[in-house]
């Protein structure tokens, strides 16, 4: 497994740039230590998703929909239904996709100061979500998993519609948690 260094520019990264970690989260090997690199935050939030979720990958995005979505809806997760894009989310523990009306649960953790604070309530929260396959850290951004690089990828892209539609439904007065009228024949 690989685990970037913490204020990087991802696109810039070399092979030798990272950390490489086994599954019990032991150093293999690393950036030669002149270069004085650290390890990313992220590392051992990122350890629940593969250890208990068996996930190939990991996208975690401080996205502006997520920050404010967390913002917005004040509980502890954010329910949406009868938006297409949920259709390009699976579910955590059957990895089947929901369904157009099904309703999609994203759960929502407190912030901390450090990020290696989320890692017990992550892990809380993956024993109380089966079905999720992204997590909302309040005011920070979303962590997102999944079977795949491309996989996880589109669905960070799909979460990331949801959510503005989310954002842009609360301000507008509706509840994304809701079918709208229009809907109730299906």
């Amino acid at each position: 497994m690989d685990a970037g260094y913490r204020r990087c520019y991802k696109y810039t990264l070399r092979a030798d740039d990272l950390f490489v970690m086994d599954m019990n989260e032991r150093h293999i090997s690393g950036p030669d230590p002149a270069r004085n690199l650290h390890m990313s935050q992220c590392f051992p939030v990122f350890m629940n998703f593969y250890t208990e979720r068996d996930a190939k990958a990991v996208i975690h995005l401080h996205s502006r929909n997520a920050i404010l979505a967390t913002i917005l809806f004040p509980g502890k997760e954010i329910r949406l239904t009868h938006l297409q894009m949920i259709k390009c989310i699976r579910r955590g523990s059957s990895g089947k996709n929901y369904n157009f009306n099904d309703v999609l649960v994203i759960p929502v953790v407190d912030n901390t100061p450090e990020e290696i604070g989320l890692k017990e309530p992550i892990m809380d929260i993956l024993t109380k979500y089966p079905e999720a396959s992204a997590v909302l850290a309040r005011c920070h951004g979303i962590y997102v998993w999944g079977d795949s690089v491309l996989q996880t990828k589109a669905m960070a892209e799909a979460l990331e519609h949801l959510l503005d539609l989310a954002v842009q439904m609360k301000l507008a007065g509706l509840d994304p948690s809701v079918p709208h009228a229009s809907f109730a024949h299906l």
